[in-house]
């Protein structure tokens, strides 16, 4: 989640994060690394999981095929499944986090230059209905058209 949030720049992501990997134990140091990009910390045996994730957050969530296939390859079909749905559950968290903290940098009077109250505004007052329209999505495809993505 850290080396995420590290991609994304969400202020509130980070504050959760760094809350939660305190509570499981981070240092200090390896916090800092992870929100500055460094692979100081990264176990070898979770590096193509955290580079995916990273991958998907500078895709937008399009990875490419080749990262997909890296990571069924590394850690197996039903493993590779519950990361990309932490991960994506991860952007969506992202799509809420990221104008609240433009919001809250605006109010104190610090605001994103490529942001705007309107566009904050929006933002968090869609996310009901993105959410709804998420989770048919996902019923759709996995119910009704039986695709399973990994």
């Amino acid at each position: 989640m850290l080396a995420t949030t590290e991609v994304n720049g969400c202020d509130v992501c980070s504050y959760a994060h760094t809350k939660m990997a305190l509570m499981e134990g981070f240092n200090q140091d390896e916090i800092d690394a992870f929100l500055s990009g460094s692979k100081a910390y990264v176990k070898k045996e979770e590096a193509i999981a955290i580079l995916y994730a990273q991958h998907v957050a500078d895709t937008m969530g399009n990875p490419d095929l080749d990262s997909t296939n890296k990571l069924v390859s590394t850690y197996g079909i039903t493993s590779s499944q519950i990361m990309r749905a932490g991960i994506n559950l991860m952007m969506m968290g992202n799509v809420s986090g990221i104008p609240l903290s433009a919001l809250i940098r605006r109010y104190k009077g610090h605001p994103y230059q490529n942001s705007s109250l309107l566009y904050e505004l929006f933002m968090l007052f869609m996310q009901p209905f993105v959410f709804m329209i998420a989770i048919i999505h996902a019923f759709m495809d996995r119910i009704v058209f039986k695709k399973i993505r990994v």
